[in-house]
């Protein structure tokens, strides 16, 4: 019996142990949202697909720029410049909020065979992220999904795939899932398009569920951008 209740506190014990060694929530999140604040600016070049189900979008290729916190711009092959509407500028960084946030610590889940921390964030002031919820890989330190909810703008959900970029948190893949009713596509990517139906006929539609997919196929890391880049031709 006593060897019994020996063994029980020695289990016990080394519980509590491995439960001390765990990152707390807090301090997760804060390692990880230092990690994306690094990346200052960048230039990749990118393919992208948008899928609508009421419109046909060919691929889109050209160079992406991005400059911290909030400026992007598609330069397209064979032109065409687009700067995106402040709801389609989706980079990892505006999903994550910042300031004084609460984070919870969700528990566990599995992305494609990585043991993952859900980490819910909520910001404590009265910007446009109400909630985030962060699939986080915490081995490389990056985030593998994005659930973030807005005041104004739905929920937007991000897949991230990381290989050569990952110590940076930039994906070489991002596949974002958004409810189409609540965004508007920048008036470049819609422009050389005839068959878009018009605003009754969007409405008629009831998967108005979309996503962008995005492959990057190389990135030049902060080596600075002038804010001449993203200004409007």
């Amino acid at each position: 019996m006593i060897r019994m209740y020996c063994a029980y506190i020695f289990l016990l014990l080394n519980g509590l142990a491995f439960q001390s060694s765990a990152t707390e929530a807090p301090e997760l999140f804060e390692v990880l949202r230092n990690k994306v604040l690094s990346v200052h600016d960048y230039t990749a070049k990118v393919k992208m697909k948008i899928n609508v189900n009421y419109m046909r979008i060919p691929q889109l290729a050209g160079v992406l720029y991005y400059k911290s916190p909030d400026k992007m711009k598609l330069e397209r092959n064979g032109g065409l410049s687009i700067l995106p509407k402040k709801n389609i500028n989706l980079t990892l960084r505006n999903l994550i909020p910042s300031g004084d946030v609460l984070v919870i610590d969700a528990g566990a889940d599995t992305i494609e065979g990585k043991t993952v921390r859900i980490l819910k964030v909520v910001p404590t002031d009265d910007g446009a992220i109400v909630l985030t919820k962060i699939w986080v890989d915490e081995a490389r330190m990056v985030a593998m999904r994005t659930e973030t909810t807005t005041r104004d703008e739905g929920t937007v959900i991000m897949d991230l795939r990381y290989d050569k970029y990952v110590s940076f948190a930039l994906p070489d893949n991002v596949t974002i899932h958004m409810d189409i009713k609540e965004y508007k596509l920048p008036k470049g990517v819609t422009m050389d398009y005839n068959d878009l139906p018009d605003a009754k006929n969007i409405k008629k539609v009831k998967n108005k569920k979309g996503t962008i997919q995005i492959s990057y196929l190389n990135y030049e890391i902060n080596k600075g951008i002038s804010d001449s880049i993203f200004e409007k031709e």
